[in-house]
């Protein structure tokens, strides 16, 4: 990814379509030329300008508001024009087809304003990234986070982090240039102690940002359970969808289904899995494998049980489930099919677990079963006081960061290299320095910027 400041961009800002209001948004080294050729002057600085918008023959096109921005006090850093007008499209087309025939000036990529403003220092990577998730914000609670983090609150905790084990790496050096004994023995002690204050912040960080990730991305539910169990029909009744095809042969679902549905504000990422068999089917046998891989990153699994069978084999197939699954989080056993036993729909605990009789068919027992992922989740979504969002790339960096310094920690109080110690928090800093967007790669750029919509 090569920034030219040689290069004006130009985007439509607005929605596409018929609208009151149209805005263009002009940002480059070229935003002048442009200025004078479709205003006929200079409009007044962080002013509201109303003003003729003209085409190449200097005929009016339009009546708006002409926004100027001097760099570098703009939104990209850049000198900036921002033209309001009326939302009509031919309008916009021609006031764009005009700007672009102009040297130097072509169309925006997505993102490529958002990115303009990181490369310019006018935000970090974190804050450009909580711009797509404000977009994006299904509940009000996201909304406010993304807010948050778009004014820094996480980006500090991370700038915080990474000026402590600055001053560490200070303390590192001091201690390799002057090894007097009475120095050496008091450096490392303060040095201890702030390894430790950093690990215990990185954990608290840690803690906080995921539950952030939780409310940005959902809760992650997965539906599972042995084959004919009623789980794409639970799957369908929860997400109001037909998403999932449901039949009476076994192995129907052989792949992964997700739906997003929102329970009275609260999140939730639905999955429908492959039904838990043995088979000697290729493709079954993957979508299983892929079943337990969903598994492991739910925050919340429901196990449905045919509650027509055996008393004996749906305890069995419970069991051999709780032996087999690895994640420790929570599991609701699902007694489906109630509609089949006469057995009206209920919610009962016993010895600390869950289980819920509901037939998916009906939908009888759906509303509790909603009612109650509610209630077991509401607790985690409610109280936002200090949360931020953070996003699966950010919880990764600080993973590896916590990793390289509790070993690196360890390390050093057998063998006292303090070298060693100060390249591994060199390392550490740089994947803290990721997050912000200190230390990356144009791929990674790319990655990110890719996510915006033209014309942010």
């Amino acid at each position: 990814m090569v920034y030219d400041k040689n290069v004006t961009i130009i985007a439509q800002i607005t929605p596409q379509g018929r609208g009151g209001v149209g805005i263009l948004r002009i940002s480059g080294e070229r935003s002048k030329e442009v200025a004078l050729k479709v205003l006929g002057k200079m409009p007044k600085t962080r002013c509201v300008n109303h003003m003729f918008f003209l085409d190449s023959n200097g005929l009016i096109l339009d009546k708006g508001i002409a926004l100027w921005f001097d760099k570098p006090n703009s939104y990209t850093g850049e000198d900036v024009l921002e033209l309001q007008g009326h939302g009509s499209p031919v309008i916009l087309d021609l006031l764009i087809k005009h700007i672009t025939l102009i040297t130097g000036v072509r169309i925006a990529r997505p993102g490529e304003f958002s990115e303009r403003a990181f490369l310019n220092g006018k935000i970090d990577l974190a804050q450009a990234e909580s711009i797509v998730d404000l977009i994006n914000a299904t509940s009000e609670k996201v909304a406010k986070l993304s807010l948050q983090s778009l004014q820094g609150v996480f980006s500090s905790k991370i700038s915080r982090l990474m000026d402590s084990i600055t001053q560490i790496r200070v303390n590192l050096e001091a201690g390799i240039n002057f090894p007097e004994e009475e120095m050496t023995l008091f450096f490392e002690e303060d040095i201890d102690k702030q390894l430790n204050t950093i690990i215990l912040s990185i954990n608290k960080i840690l803690n906080i940002s995921n539950q952030g990730r939780i409310l940005r991305e959902g809760i992650k539910v997965v539906i599972a359970g042995p084959a004919n169990a009623g789980k794409s029909s639970l799957f369908n009744s929860l997400s109001f969808s037909n998403s999932a095809i449901v039949t009476n042969q076994k192995g129907t679902t052989r792949d992964i289904l997700r739906e997003y549905v929102n329970i009275d504000g609260i999140q939730f990422e639905l999955v429908d899995t492959a039904g838990l068999r043995s088979t000697d089917n290729e493709i079954e046998s993957i979508g299983i494998e892929r079943a337990y891989k969903e598994m492991e990153l739910a925050e919340h699994i429901l196990f449905v049980i045919d509650s027509t069978l055996d008393k004996l084999i749906q305890h069995k197939t419970y069991s051999d489930f709780c032996r087999t699954v690895k994640n420790k989080c929570a599991i609701t056993v699902i007694l489906n099919k109630s509609d089949l036993t006469s057995q009206k729909a209920s919610i009962k605990n016993i010895n600390g677990q869950t289980f819920i009789s509901l037939s998916a068919y009906t939908s009888d027992g759906i509303d509790l079963l909603r009612r109650y992922l509610k209630k077991k989740n509401l607790a985690s979504c409610e109280n936002t006081e200090g949360i931020f969002l953070a996003r699966r790339r950010h919880l990764n960096a600080l993973n590896s960061a916590l990793k390289v310094i509790s070993e690196s920690k360890e390390n050093w109080k057998i063998s006292k290299k303090w070298e060693l110690l100060a390249e591994d928090l060199r390392i550490a800093q740089n994947l803290l320095g990721q997050i912000l967007g200190i230390f990356t790669t144009d791929d990674l750029l790319e990655n990110i910027f890719s996510e915006f919509c033209i014309g942010k």
